[in-house]
């Protein structure tokens, strides 16, 4: 039982190796197509000063590659920068896999090593949890306290929030926007529609400022483009350019409706999760409903709160509970006795003992209670007295 199943270990840690792999590609495109798109315009600007330097002045001369050496060695500011970042999620991901590979070392679940690989785990979770809630800096310092600056992913998660907060509070899609362009081609990808959402709620609020000429400028540029997979929603957007905010009709007041900026931010979220492999759910979260589905039984789903364990954190409706509503009911092929008292299982060293009226609990917690009852117990769900000695032991077959 002490032995540590690696692959199920490995499984929920996939996006703790993903992360910085897929952040270091997409830096790699980034800086490709920048030095591409700069050494293209130099190599143009350089062919046009040669085939015009005879009628330059030298002053005019002078300044035309003035401005080429400076673009270059801008060029080069920015490369050494990114090379630096890149080192960084190199390093990272070599950490990271590093930390896995401690796995490959352990023996047994009781080893203090392993222990202090769970414990550091767990940081990493509560991590995860944090920078998901918004909570930055409390975040930032448990990893300072656990030395734990290369598994937290604090940057990714500092941009998530800050064009959500941009979204949700400032109602900017700025951005989103540039967000959006520094990846089309990956949304472009994923079929993802998360630009032209913000396009669309672009050219409602300009509606919703009067500014009609510049919603049909806007949306002959920024929507048409998207004809032909969004033409229905293009037309209802250009219908909408005979509504006033306060309309009442329904769908166009759902697109005045002030929601959307909430549901843009959502969307971004679960977008840009799914570009860096994250899951929807906090790991947190998702550790705990695996071991909450182990544990939920038909009792957990009694209306009867007398039905449910103390013991059971299923059965504890308005915290853990909550996470397990939509989870599967857990299969097993010997059932276990579960005293309702004292929350112990039931077996040969703790017998299952029957009341008069038919309620069992166990040995243990009935000789607990008889001692301070003078020899009597009473059944905490119908509440009559009874003798120890009216208990019937009961054998499990």
């Amino acid at each position: 039982m002490d032995k540590i199943n690696i692959d199920n270990m490995l499984a929920i840690e996939e996006p703790f190796i993903k992360v910085p792999l897929e952040q270091l590609r997409r830096a790699v495109r980034h800086t490709q197509k920048q030095v591409e798109r700069e050494t293209e315009a130099v190599s143009a600007e350089m062919a046009e000063i040669l085939k015009s330097q005879y009628r330059l002045a030298p002053e005019e001369l002078q300044s035309k590659l003035d401005g080429l050496i400076e673009r270059l060695q801008t060029l080069r500011q920015d490369l050494e920068r990114v090379t630096q970042e890149e080192s960084q999620l190199i390093q990272r991901s070599k950490l990271r896999a590093a930390d896995l590979h401690k796995l490959k070392g352990f023996e047994s679940t009781t080893q203090p090593e392993f222990q202090h690989w769970c414990r550091q785990r767990l940081d990493r979770v509560l991590i995860d949890y944090m920078l998901r809630s918004g909570n930055l800096n409390t975040a930032q310092r448990l990893v300072e306290s656990g030395s734990l600056e290369h598994f937290a992913d604090t940057s990714l998660f500092a941009q998530v929030m800050s064009i959500e907060s941009e979204l949700k509070d400032a109602h900017s899609c700025q951005g989103a926007l540039s967000w959006c362009a520094e990846n089309r081609g990956a949304l472009r990808k994923i079929q993802c529609s998360l630009e032209f959402e913000l396009r669309l709620q672009e050219y409602v609020e300009m509606i919703r400022a009067k500014n009609t000429p510049a919603a049909i400028l806007y949306a002959k540029k920024h929507l048409s483009p998207w004809s032909d997979t969004q033409m229905p929603r293009i037309q209802r957007a250009m219908t909408l350019l005979a509504f006033s905010p306060s309309t009442s009709c329904p769908p166009y007041k759902a697109m005045f409706d002030e929601a959307r900026w909430t549901g843009l931010a959502n969307e971004f979220r679960m977008v840009i999760f799914q570009l860096y492999n994250l899951p929807a759910q906090p790991l947190l979260h998702l550790l705990l409903q695996t071991g909450l589905s182990a544990l939920k039984t038909f009792a957990c789903l009694s209306e009867d709160p007398a039905e449910h364990n103390r013991n059971c954190p299923v059965c504890q409706t308005e915290t853990l509970g909550k996470l397990a509503q939509d989870l599967p009911l857990s299969h097993h092929d010997n059932s276990n006795l579960v005293c309702r008292i004292t929350g112990e299982k039931m077996d040969e060293d703790n017998p299952p003992m029957r009341l008069p009226n038919g309620y069992v609990y166990s040995l243990s917690s009935l000789t607990e209670m008889s001692a301070t009852l003078d020899g009597k117990v009473k059944c905490p769900r119908s509440g009559k007295t009874f003798k120890l000695s009216e208990a019937t032991k009961l054998f499990i077959s």
